[in-house]
């Protein structure tokens, strides 16, 4: 899941490939480096869950509390690797847990790994505006099959690399997942994530959806 829209990486080639994309996007994620405090809440029930997030030498960590769970990505691997710590022990975030919820919140694995960034075969759809800003449109599609999600399309801004907006559909085409961001702050002189608002759908397809809003403040 993409937790900010900057990182200062610009694109320099007016008119890049799907590939060269989506390296920037990667980029963005690994070259950001601060702490701030955050608060995940369901629309529906009103539940809150606090954590804390560090982005600093191409890890990305979620602390959360009451109970306590870590979540690691692991940037400095190809592809990123995810792993949980728990009371009891350290283990890796596989695959086949993905589709698993976080904090039971409209959020998963599968959108904390960032796993759709690295697959192959990127094709760029076309340019569209959110905000004023100008995007990118990339579509990616599961290779393998494993993971929730068989088709991700992502909004990237043009000028950092960060992603704006992720549509995820299942292997029949149905809308499991989107996520946008609607307000971004400036920290560093670096231009991140403020809220963003994910909706989940099920059943797939279907019009209503749950919601989660996450907000980053800074310390």
């Amino acid at each position: 899941m993409a937790v900010g829209i900057g990182g200062g990486v610009l694109a320099a080639d007016p008119e890049p490939t799907a590939e060269e994309i989506m390296r920037l996007v990667r980029m963005s994620y690994a070259l950001q480096d601060y702490k701030l405090k955050g608060t995940l809440r369901d629309d529906t029930s009103g539940k809150k869950e606090p954590f804390e997030l560090t982005m600093q030498q191409q890890t990305i960590r979620f602390r959360f509390v009451e109970p306590s769970e870590i979540v690691d990505l692991d940037l400095g691997t190809q592809p990123a690797t995810l792993s949980r710590v728990v009371p009891g022990g350290k283990s890796s975030v596989t695959v086949a847990s993905y589709g698993e919820s976080v904090r039971g919140m409209a959020m998963n694995f599968e959108d904390l790994s960032l796993r759709f960034t690295y697959w192959p075969n990127p094709k760029l759809m076309g340019t569209d505006t959110i905000k004023t800003q100008k995007m990118w449109v990339v579509r990616v599609v599961n290779p393998d099959g494993k993971g929730p999600y068989g088709t991700v399309d992502m909004w990237v801004h043009q000028g950092s690399g960060g992603v704006a907006k992720m549509e995820a559909y299942d292997a029949k085409g149905l809308k499991m997942k989107k996520f946008e961001v609607v307000s971004v702050q400036k920290v560093n002189d670096v231009t991140i994530l403020k809220e963003m608002k994910l909706e989940a759908y099920d059943p797939p397809g279907s019009k209503s959806a749950r919601r989660t809003y996450m907000k980053l403040d800074k310390e």
